[in-house]
């Protein structure tokens, strides 16, 4: 394995090695650029992963402190977990189900299309989806992504079933098995889907895509990455100039390191990321790197969510199977006279009985909880993804009351539901409650959002300086060698899961960046 210098201000320092982070690091060592990745977790692997819900929740999820505020019900329920996010080699691409759809034009474009919402902070994006399809198609193809490129479909199990026929009878066309980054067959070395339903805990048979499956290793191969888990970096370094020059982090033993740097890429999620730029800061920088603007950490989105569960007279086994196993697609346009602005998505969703007991009903008792439990084999799910409008007081900030392990203080996540978004939860729980009953459920149930996996927007893009922290390719407005490479970019958060976006910027700005370092522009 490549080993660089700590002194060697060469290299590209990546933050992170999620979706952005580890597709940005291999796209980098392609192109003959020396890049050092930072990860905060440990290294797993599809031998070490756990086909136990609890168990695997435990070894890959970020249970670091983090504290929430605000009126949305997870500051009551889950005050110490508002996200459920990984600390691991690979990031939330571990974790996540692999769902893979392209924003729409419409959804670049929110401020225009949606008008001047009261409340809410909505701007334009500073690219159009005619400047992303070329790279949606690179990722598409890089993720194995079914129904595109000649791929097909996973075949459908029976939580689809149940959603398919109830799709039907509702009235909606087009229901399907998705795009889907887990192979439907063996392709680029990984493996056919083996159907196990544990997409959420690593997937043992290395079928998903994910970046310590495929970017990682190939990155590796180059000879060109120097990998360090275990390693949390507690703040970006500048200059007199106002150039970064390197981070500090604490190593896998808790010795302080330094590592110099070209260019510092941030991919440490839309909460991480934007508590360290605020935890950098300096006389020069009172506020923390790359926020003049005082955007750092403002316009916190995590989707309009919530789960419709329901059970029946036979079984279903819901978990037996991809845990995305159907998307339904039709109410994601903008459609005002529903009351909402944007849209949703509709997809399949399968949790284990852990998760059941924790998000079916926070803090409910006794036979509510229980009668629906004891239901678990004949149920079946759904989730809302909905477009959740920025607001400008939704934020992360440094709760300074409150220190991690490393003596930092932790991130706050604050958040309100704006009116749209509740509008637009009750009329996805109206559809997804008709689904079920046009089956014959016997019981429906409409849970409330659990900690989100889905976490978008505090260094948001903007054309104007004033408006965001960084550019159309994620370069910050202030510095021009610190660059934001993850979720926390987006503009608007779209009706779509944010991982194939990600990935899609992270290979343009990898073009980008190779193109301003051979120019020596930065």
């Amino acid at each position: 394995m490549k080993k660089y210098d700590n002194n060697d201000s060469s290299v590209v320092v990546i933050i992170g090695s999620g979706a952005g982070g580890g597709t940005l690091a291999n796209e980098l060592c392609q192109k003959g650029i020396g890049v050092v990745v930072l990860e905060a977790g440990k290294r797993q692997s599809t031998s070490t992963f756990i086909n136990d819900e609890w168990a695997s929740f435990e070894q890959l999820a970020w249970r670091d402190r983090r504290t929430s505020s605000g009126s949305w019900r997870i500051a009551t329920d889950f005050p110490n977990l508002p996200a459920w996010v990984c600390k691991t080699v690979g990031g939330s691409t571990t974790h996540w189900s692999g769902c893979s759809l392209r924003m729409r034009e419409h959804e670049f474009n929110a401020l225009s299309v949606y008008g001047e919402i009261d409340g809410a902070s909505l701007r334009n994006w500073p690219l159009s989806l005619g400047e992303l399809e070329d790279f949606y198609d690179r990722a598409e193809d890089k993720l194995g992504v079914t129904r595109t490129h000649g791929i097909p479909g996973l075949p459908g199990n029976n939580n689809f079933k149940v959603f398919y026929n109830g799709a039907k009878r509702v009235g909606y066309r087009d229901c399907h098995t998705g795009h889907i980054a887990i192979n439907s067959k063996p392709r680029d070395g990984r493996p056919a889907c083996q159907q196990i339903g544990f997409c959420s805990q690593g997937c043992k048979t290395g079928a998903k895509w994910s970046t310590l499956i495929t970017e990682i290793p190939a990155a590796e191969a180059t000879g060109r990455l120097d990998l360090r888990s275990e390693c949390h970096v507690s703040r970006i370094e500048h200059d007199k100039s106002g150039k970064v020059t390197g981070v500090v982090y604490f190593d896998s033993n808790g010795n302080e390191q330094q590592q110099l740097a070209r260019i510092v890429c941030v991919a440490g999620n839309a909460i991480e990321t934007p508590r360290l730029l605020l935890m950098s800061e300096s006389s020069q920088f009172p506020d923390g790197l790359a926020n003049t603007s005082g955007e750092v950490g403002r316009n916190y989105q995590r989707h309009t969510t919530g789960t419709v569960y329901a059970t029946f007279d036979d079984p279903v086994h819901m978990y037996r199977g991809a845990t995305v196993a159907g998307i339904i697609s039709a109410e994601s346009d903008h459609r005002p006279e529903r009351g909402f602005a944007a849209g949703y998505q509709l997809e399949t969703v399968s949790v284990g009985l852990p998760s059941i007991a924790s998000f079916l009903e926070p803090g409910g008792w006794g036979r509510k909880v229980t009668t629906p439990i004891d239901d678990y084999a004949n149920m079946a799910a759904l989730w809302i993804i909905g477009e959740d409008l920025p607001q400008s007081e939704n934020r992360i900030t440094l709760n300074r009351s409150e220190e991690d392990q490393w003596g930092m203080p932790v991130p706050n996540v604050h958040y309100d539901d704006h009116a749209n978004d509740v509008a637009m939860r009750n009329h996805g729980f109206r559809q997804g409650s008709a689904i079920y009953d046009a089956v014959g459920a016997k019981r429906i149930i409409q849970s409330p959002p659990f900690p989100s996996s889905h976490n978008m927007g505090t260094c948001r893009m903007s054309e104007e300086p004033w408006f965001g922290v960084v550019n159309k390719w994620g370069q910050t407005h202030d510095i021009p060698n610190l660059f934001v490479s993850d979720g926390s970019q987006f503009t608007t958060s779209a009706a779509v899961n944010p991982t194939l976006t990600i990935v899609a910027l992270a290979i343009r700005q990898a073009d980008w960046i190779a193109l301003r370092m051979g120019r020596r522009d930065i």
